[in-house]
């Protein structure tokens, strides 16, 4: 009985010693992670400072490359002598490339907790190295974005100068191309003056604006395309004005004499087909013979307009006379 209760208080006695171990090692468990959740929060508070510290160099970056898109829609504009801004545009996309790949090598390693946490001090200066090389970018993109700009304002006043040439050069080109408009009507009127002289109280013969027109029956058969023999005497009076008028015009003078041929609207009744046909051949016709007679055959062309061209739109006897008719028109080519 004596040995019971001396083993019993033994026991008792060893109690208080196991709680203060226990006690002393929650302690420590609890200092450890009250270390540890501070050292977690500061680590927390570095990352989150950096993190918007590359916010604002993604912002700044975003808003030079939307000055480079605007700079590039510009360089479009421009005529080929910009074309040489081309190779310093390429090369800041190629800097805005590595910049670009820089940022999301820095992110990776900001995403990368356990690496931050193994090396923090290390880390840190190595992104701050990095977040100065990139102002420096930043600041280095932003001068030569700005001689782009400084070089674009050059060359559009250039190209003003350049459009104020090209408008006195075209006002000079169309005084002259004016000057020889002046100078065929000169030529025109002298052809047709000496026609009227030659051919005056012709019956079917006279002038129209800025035509010299024969009716038809004065020159052919109807329905045929064979000149009479006074129709071949009116044209070779013609050819014969036509050559002196001609010897004196410019050899610089670009022109023609279009001999137009033209019928009524009344259905043929000969070999041919329709009244383009018609028209066409007697057009033709006369041409033949002009260069028979000596004219040069590189100022002359023959045009058929059946019966859509007329000058009368009755239809009367009279009408039909007037509308079958060559016309002979000295025009510029």
């Amino acid at each position: 009985m004596a040995r019971r209760r001396r083993g019993s208080h033994n026991a008792l006695d060893a109690w208080p010693g196991y709680v203060d171990a226990l006690s002393t090692l929650l302690m420590v468990v609890t200092f450890v992670l009250l270390v540890f959740v501070v050292g977690q929060q500061f680590l927390s508070v570095s990352l989150s400072r950096r993190e918007h510290t590359l916010d604002a160099l993604q912002k700044q970056l975003a808003e030079l490359s939307h000055m480079l898109s605007m700079t590039e829609d510009k360089n479009k504009s421009l005529s080929s002598t910009v074309a040489t801004l081309s190779d310093e545009k390429q090369h800041n996309q190629a800097q805005l490339q590595t910049l670009s790949t820089q940022i999301a090598a820095l992110t990776g390693q900001l995403q990368s907790k356990d690496q931050a946490l193994a090396s923090a001090d290390d880390t840190s200066k190595q992104q701050n190295s990095k977040i100065s090389d990139l102002q420096a970018q930043v600041e280095e993109l932003t001068r030569q974005l700005q001689a782009i700009s400084n070089a674009l304002d050059i060359e559009k006043k250039n190209e003003q100068g350049k459009d104020a040439q090209i408008a006195d050069l075209g006002n000079k080109l169309n005084l002259a191309l004016a000057d020889k408009v002046n100078q065929l009507k000169r030529y025109r009127s002298e052809f047709f003056g000496r026609l009227r002289d030659l051919l005056k109280n012709q019956k079917g013969v006279n002038v129209v604006g800025d035509r010299f027109v024969f009716q038809s029956e004065i020159l052919f058969p109807q329905g045929s395309a064979e000149l009479t023999p006074e129709g071949r005497k009116e044209i070779t009076t013609l050819a014969h004005t036509f050559k002196q008028v001609a010897s004196t015009i410019p050899t610089d003078l670009p022109w023609i004499l279009r001999v137009d041929g033209h019928a009524d609207r009344q259905p043929i009744h000969s070999a041919f087909p329709s009244n383009w046909e018609l028209s066409s051949e007697r057009a033709i016709t006369v041409v033949k013979l002009l260069i028979a007679e000596g004219v040069d055959p590189r100022h002359l062309a023959a045009t058929g307009f059946a019966d859509y061209q007329p000058l009368d739109a009755a239809t009367t006897p009279a009408a039909y006379a007037r509308n079958r008719r060559i016309e002979f028109r000295l025009t510029d080519r």
